[in-house]
Parts: structure tokens; C-alpha cells; sequence
């Protein structure tokens, strides 16, 4: 029999293939319960175009039995991204079949701070001093189902970590759901993997009526310039904070960078830079940025019987008939819709959570102008001290993703840390919307 090899992902040869095992693989109930798929828009590396430096590995079965060999391509490092893809030889001819893959990148993050300075700035402490590691994500692991308990799985993780260590990765990370036991089973009991941090993803529907913002606070565009000094002077040193996180904030998928701050203040009155602000701020503020996951990828939820359809249709129709009455509405979530995702969401002062709740309403309402966009999401660490300020549906939002780590690399970039995999879990954490 023939049995698989790797080689560098070709969107011109293995899309089509690529796309098959993504179907294959969507996660759903049986028995009628309701189940989210995604569709990746027919780009199987969507969901790291927009990351740093990445590598794709394809796997393909020899006309050979028991021969296993890599057939990774030389391409640059700035646009490079591996994947495995598994395709098995048919006897009738040298035809072929992708049957998995795997995704993965490298980036430069914070991972912990050695000490806090005091600040001559009123009401705050001087930023951390961060401490970076250069750290790879793994995504996107597919195994088509008649292929599965063979092995595949592990030998595609074993070789996307090979490209890691070769590019000088510290650490690898992924993220699973929590009731992904195959997954969480081979990462922790297979890879080396341990489970690291557990953050929530808050998800909130669009409403068909727009939501007040509270008159005290007074929402601010930040340029990318400002934005990007004001969270690398009081965000840098947040667990998984990108080094690139201009280009982050430049990329055309972020929206934009909004400031929540007093009605009264002077940053409402008149914006003099992110400079001027950070020298004197006020007592409490927020800040959150949009990324637009719509044009990346779409969800849909299956499986919702005629009488939740019509109750969520009836419930839209009072809610446009109705917008003063502010009807919390259901989105259509049965047909593929997208979503906004908050990031870098932080703030300061004893109102800050109150400022982030009206940073949610204002993306809330730019979701709501943007057709097919029906959810807001927001994913944040466990204990979040702003995550009181999210608004979110409980049914819709997961309380608790599994993030689980390794370390690859024998030595470390900075000792002052020492073991980042054995850190005890900080309150804030910098989801990089490159990768939800």
C-alpha cells in the first residue's frame, strides 16, 4: 500500500483538495442538536494570510510503499507558510487525494515582564518592561475521517515543528475547544504539550436596532500612529503582545483603533496625540480595536429546528417594526454570516470597564452597518478584569477555549523569565486577531 510523504502546499494544485478535508472535518452533533461550521471562503490559508512569516506542508503518498520524505519548497521566509497535506495514490492511475494538513507561523510576542517602574504619570505606574520570545502557532490541523488512527495527525505536528526550531521558535502554541478531547489527547499526551492558559470567547448578535451609547462617555478615532504608541507604552508587556503590532493596526482588516474617555475631559475636547494623553490622562479610559473576521471566513449554525427559526425571525421582524423598544433580537445565524472581533481591548481607572462596555456598543453599531456581519466577539483571558464590561449571549460564546504550549527551544532569549511554560497565568492576555 502507499502511504504518505510531505511536501509545501500548492494553491494552484491543492486547493480544491484542501477544501474537501476542510468539509470533511467540520464538527458537529448528531442527533439533531445545533452545530457552528465555517466556511474559509475558498482560501485554505485565510486564516494565516495575514499573519508574519508562515510555512505550509502538503503530504503525499508515493507510488512507493513505505517511503516518507519531505518536499519542502526554498521560499522566502516574509511570505512562506507550511502545510501538510497527505494525498493517496489510486492503482488506476497516479491520481491523488489530500487527506491533512496543518497551518502554522512564527511571531514575536511578549511573554512576561521582569519588574514595574514607578511613573511620575498621575493615577498609573510606568509600563512593564516586556520580555519577548519568538513563538509559533499551530492552527488548522485536518485529518480527513477515513484517514484518522493512523498516525497522521502526529507526524503532521512533528513536522511543523521541525520548521519552527529551524526558524529559531522558542515556543509553539494551539488552541482547541474544550470538548475537543482527540485534540487536547494528542497535544498533551502525544506532542509534549501543556495546557497553558484558558481564555473565554464573548460573543454578542447584532441587533437590528442601534444601541445607545452612554452620554458621559465620549468615544475617539485613534490614527494608527496613536494607536500604536498608546498600546506600546501601556500594553507592550501584555502576555502574546506582538512586536508587529503596527502592522497589526495597519493591516485593511482592522477598522480601526477607538479611545472610550470622560465626556468632559480634554482628550474628548480636543486630541493633541497619544503622547499628550498618556502624560495626563484621565481617571479612567478604554481602548479596543475592530478587526473585520468577515471578509476571512464565515460561520453558520446547522441543525436549529422550524420552531427556533421562526422564533428568531419574529423576534428581527419586531425588532426593525420596533427599534425603540430595543428588543434583544436573534440574529440569522442559520444561513453564513460574519463577525467583528474586538482586540486589544484594555483600559485603565476604577470606570474602565464601563468605558470598555461602550467601546462594545460603538463596534456593535458599526457591525450593525456592515450587511452579513451578525455577531461581535471578543476573546480575553479567564480573569479578565474588564471582562464584566463585554456584553455577551452565554448560548453563543465559549466560557473556556484550551490554549496549550511547548517549549522547542533548549535556551532561552531572555533568562529573566526563565521557563515562559510553567509562568503562572498573568490577568490580561493580547489575542492577535491574525489568528481567531
Amino acid at each position: 500500500m502507499a502511504v504518505v510523504a510531505i511536501r509545501e502546499y500548492d494553491p494552484e494544485r491543492d486547493r480544491e483538495g484542501a477544501e474537501a478535508v476542510e468539509r470533511m472535518c467540520e464538527v458537529g452533533h448528531s442527533g439533531g442538536a445545533m452545530s457552528l461550521f465555517t466556511d474559509l471562503l475558498g482560501d485554505p490559508l485565510c486564516r494565516v494570510r495575514h499573519s508574519p512569516p508562515f510555512l505550509m506542508l502538503v503530504r503525499i503518498p508515493p507510488l512507493f510503499p513505505f517511503s516518507f520524505f519531505p518536499i519542502i519548497s526554498p521560499v522566502g521566509i516574509t511570505t512562506m507558510m507550511m502545510m501538510l497535506i497527505k494525498v493517496a495514490e489510486m492503482v488506476s492511475g497516479p491520481a491523488r487525494e489530500i487527506v491533512g494538513l496543518v497551518r502554522g507561523c512564527i511571531k514575536t510576542v511578549a511573554c512576561g515582564t521582569p519588574l514595574l517602574l514607578p511613573s511620575p504619570a498621575k493615577h498609573h505606574t510606568a509600563p512593564a518592561v516586556p520580555i519577548y520570545a519568538k513563538v509559533a502557532y499551530l492552527l488548522g490541523l485536518r485529518v480527513s475521517p477515513s484517514y484518522r488512527r493512523r498516525g497522521i495527525a502526529l507526524k503532521l505536528v512533528r513536522r511543523m515543528e521541525e520548521w519552527f526550531k529551524e526558524k529559531g521558535a522558542e515556543y509553539a502554541y494551539m488552541a482547541t475547544e474544550k470538548d475537543n478531547e482527540a485534540s487536547f489527547r494528542l497535544f498533551t499526551g502525544r506532542c509534549g504539550y501543556s495546557k497553558f492558559r484558558t481564555p473565554a470567547i464573548l460573543v454578542h448578535p447584532v441587533f437590528a436596532h442601534r444601541l445607545p451609547l452612554p452620554p458621559r462617555v465620549a468615544i475617539v478615532r485613534l490614527t494608527p500612529a496613536d494607536a500604536e504608541a498608546l498600546y506600546r507604552r501601556r500594553f507592550a508587556a501584555t502576555e502574546f503582545f506582538p512586536r508587529d503590532i503596527d502592522a497589526v493596526l495597519a493591516n485593511p482588516l482592522s477598522l480601526g483603533t477607538f479611545l472610550a474617555v470622560p465626556a468632559g475631559c480634554s482628550a474628548a475636547a480636543r486630541w493633541e496625540g497619544a503622547g499628550a494623553f498618556l502624560a495626563d490622562p484621565p481617571a479612567s479610559w478604554a481602548v479596543a480595536s475592530v478587526w473585520n473576521s468577515k471578509e476571512v471566513f464565515r460561520l453558520e449554525v446547522r441543525g436549529a429546528g422550524r420552531w427556533r427559526r421562526g422564533l428568531a425571525r419574529a423576534s428581527r421582524a419586531f425588532d426593525r417594526a420596533l427599534p425603540w423598544l430595543r428588543i434583544p433580537s436573534v440574529p440569522d445565524l442559520f444561513r453564513p454570516f460574519g463577525l467583528y472581533l474586538l482586540y486589544g481591548v484594555g483600559g485603565e481607572g476604577p470606570a474602565a470597564a464601563a468605558h470598555v462596555r461602550a467601546l462594545c456598543g460603538h463596534a456593535h453599531n458599526m457591525a450593525r452597518a456592515d450587511p452579513g456581519c451578525r455577531v461581535v466577539a471578543a476573546e480575553v483571558a479567564a480573569c479578565e478584569p474588564l471582562r464584566q464590561g463585554i456584553p455577551h449571549w452565554g448560548r453563543l460564546s465559549c466560557a473556556e477555549d484550551v490554549w496549550c504550549v511547548k517549549r522547542l527551544a533548549e535556551e532561552y532569549s531572555d533568562g529573566a523569565l526563565g521557563d515562559w511554560t510553567k509562568a503562572r497565568s498573568p490577568p490580561s492576555i493580547f489575542v492577535d486577531p491574525r489568528e481567531f
